[in-house]
């Protein structure tokens, strides 16, 4: 059995991601900082970056929130309290503490270039 062709592993899958961001040299500051993620530039009002899994940009521009209308995206993480002082720790800001839901936990965050992101667990906060 032969392996399916890359391009069948992307049909019909989000591919690639943009934020608006006030600031997009503090965005990339921020996740490079808590989540690890790295980044090029390509000027001053447009930065690419790689989590690992998926890339993505954010360019220079106003971002909306959740509560506007915005998608919300959200990260995966084992262990949300170290993740969400990290936030903290690096000019983010905590919207919504860690609170429990069937299937898990979540907090969700405001990160310095004005975006509204979660992370979340298949863990109870104990």
């Amino acid at each position: 059995m032969s392996a399916a062709p890359a391009t069948a592993l992307r049909e019909r899958r989000l591919d690639y991601v943009e934020f608006a961001s006030t600031d997009p040299a503090a965005s990339r500051q921020f996740f490079t900082r808590v989540f690890g993620w790295s980044f090029v530039d390509y000027g001053p009002d447009y930065t690419a970056f790689d989590d690992g899994r998926l890339q993505g940009g954010f360019f220079r521009a106003t971002p909306c929130t959740s509560a506007t209308g915005a998608p919300l995206l959200v990260i995966y993480a084992d262990d949300l309290a170290p993740l969400a002082e990290a936030v903290a720790a690096h000019g983010g800001r905590v919207v919504k503490p860690v609170f429990s839901f069937p299937g898990g936990s979540r907090f969700q965050f405001v990160e310095p270039g004005g975006n509204e992101l979660a992370v979340w667990s298949e863990r109870d906060p104990a």
